[in-house]
């Protein structure tokens, strides 16, 4: 083994002539370690403490050693509590006869408590409309069919209220159960996102009405909790111009706007969201990833923040960032989304990342959050291409991304890559040639981390890359140092090559499931290897197609 650890860290220079040269100066710094991509969110509230959404909410609190954020939809609609695909409900407010108010916070707490039993920090999304309150009460309660055209889903729930007032004291006596029950503390913790993508189907109002709900949703909760951070607006798309508008007007309404609820000038406003999506498509038999369609919406909405100079300082949340829009089409109907259940995802969320890092930076905005829309879904087939980080309980490969990208604390650290794509270039084109080959790097006390991908948009085998990884700055008192080499590939931390060798079985046994749930974990290229500083700080060696590492150096 130690001689196969040799060839994998130490050839030499002239064993890969073409190789991608990554340069990392762990002596300089770039700012805090990465720690917005630990946001994650999904449609179905009530899959929260069913058996594998409590597994899998586990998971997603050991990624970190800071919190991990999770928002969900449905927290306020009527219904039974039963999950499906794109619903949820938890009954929290119903009227009596004479429409006198019933609050029920029970299936609410078993979400939240969930998160905080997990030691997750809530990102509380405020809606949607209890059926009571609709306009437009009838009808209420969709269904969601993949493939279907699904024309009766943005039904009742979506409609502004028929009485502000009954809203903004059912969102005042939520935000003080949940201090009575979790505490002032906890909850201060949280933030409070108003409503979901208002500015397509998901609110039948106009943004006149939506920012009526926004002065009155802010004022309950901060009248019920002064110091919790309440914002907006959850849009999405801004690339596009009417979502631009969207944006751009809600934030001159909290700025200048007159608040329909105190009748002062503004609103408050703690940070900005808004939603960010890709689009791949099939071309000529052949799937092909949109990531150009993301970044352009994260340049975009990032651009519109920074013209505001009273809002450009906020913490922005991209409260959705993906691929793609709907984690409920399964790539089984929609095979488009064929990227899920394999190593592509995996590359493709590492590009993403290190890119919106970088439109954040150019545009001068204070990036909280990037948030992944993608969780798992019950008595669904297994790898049925649903948009999920696990399915029926095992890991997928791109959740072993966020895995790796929890193991890099400390400082961001420079890092340079011969064969990167800059930003704007992925904004305007995407990774439709050579490919992305590039890094991002970590130093703490006691180690550096450098996350390396291979990124293309076709999904197509290509011949591997050979890596030239260079690292200086490793403090001279580190002597000797300990390597590893995590990595995401077609042999490794992948659940889903596994499946398909054991004959991709609907029903596996008990011995199969065992071993599928330890190959969805993050697993290492080879075993670690003690050796000297100065050989740690040139390493060598092969990265696939679709294929991500880590490569930590330690010492004590």
């Amino acid at each position: 083994m130690k001689t196969r650890l040799a060839v994998l860290f130490l050839l030499p220079v002239f064993a890969f002539p073409e190789a991608a040269r990554i340069y990392v100066n762990a002596g300089a710094e770039a700012g805090p370690a990465p720690r917005s991509w630990a946001y994650f969110g999904y449609d179905e509230a009530n899959y929260t403490y069913a058996r594998n959404g409590q597994k899998l909410i586990r998971e997603l609190a050991e990624l970190s050693e800071a919190p991990v954020h999770i928002r969900t939809h449905f927290l306020l609609v009527t219904g039974d509590g039963k999950g499906g695909l794109k619903f949820g409900s938890t009954n929290a407010y119903t009227e009596d006869s004479a429409g006198k108010p019933i609050y029920n916070w029970t299936v609410v707490d078993k979400i939240l408590g969930t998160y905080v039993d997990a030691g997750v920090s809530a990102f509380v999304e405020i809606g949607f409309m209890p059926q009571a309150l609709s306009t437009r009460p009838e009808p209420y309660t969709p269904t969601w069919i993949p493939g279907a055209r699904n024309d009766n889903y943005y039904i009742g729930w979506t409609y502004p209220p028929k009485n502000y007032e009954k809203w903004a004291d059912l969102i005042y006596r939520w935000v003080r159960h949940s201090v009575e029950k979790y505490g002032k503390a906890e909850v201060e913790k949280w933030d409070w996102e108003v409503w979901n993508e208002p500015n397509i189907g998901y609110w039948h109002g106009t943004p006149e009405d939506y920012d009526k709900l926004y002065d009155y949703t802010v004022d309950a909760v901060k009248r019920a909790l002064p110091a919790a951070r309440v914002g907006g607006p959850a849009s999405t798309g801004p690339a596009e111009s009417h979502a631009a508008d969207f944006l751009r007007e809600f934030l001159q309404h909290c700025a200048t706007g007159r608040n329909y609820a105190t009748g002062r000038q503004g609103s408050p406003l703690d940070f900005v969201s808004f939603h960010a999506k890709g689009r791949p498509r099939v071309v000529n038999s052949q799937d092909i990833m949109g990531i150009s369609y993301e970044m352009s919406d994260a340049a975009s909405g990032f651009a519109i923040v920074h013209s505001f100079p009273q809002f450009a300082h906020l913490p922005v949340v991209l409260s959705e960032a993906d691929p793609e829009g709907c984690a409920a089409c399964s790539a089984r109907v929609y095979p488009q989304n064929a990227y899920r259940n394999g190593t592509l995802y995996a590359a493709y969320e590492a590009a993403a990342y290190k890119t919106i890092l970088e439109l954040a930076h150019e545009h001068g905005v204070n990036l909280q959050g990037v948030l992944t829309w993608a969780f798992e879904f019950e008595d669904q087939p297994y790898f049925d291409g649903f948009r999920s980080l696990a399915t029926n309980g095992i890991d997928k490969p791109v959740l072993n991304f966020f895995r790796m990208a929890g193991l890099m604390t400390g400082v961001r650290v420079k890092a340079d890559s011969t064969a990167a794509l800059p930003a704007d270039a992925i904004v305007n084109g995407g990774v439709s040639g050579p490919a992305d080959i590039d890094a991002l790097a970590a130093k703490s006390d006691h180690d550096v981390t450098v996350l390396i991908w291979n990124y293309r948009d076709q999904d197509k085998p290509v011949p591997s890359a050979e890596i030239q990884l260079n690292v200086s700055g490793i403090p001279e008192k580190a002597g000797r140092v300990l390597l590893r080499h995590y990595r995401i590939d077609q042999q490794h931390s992948n659940s889903y090559t596994l499946w398909q060798q054991i004959g991709s079985p609907q029903q596996p046994t008990e011995q199969e499931q065992a071993q599928l749930e330890s190959a969805g974990q993050l697993q290492t290229l080879t075993s670690p290897i003690w050796t000297d500083r100065k050989s740690a700080e040139a390493l060598r060696f092969s990265l696939p197609s679709e294929a991500v590492s880590l490569i930590q150096i330690s010492w004590k």
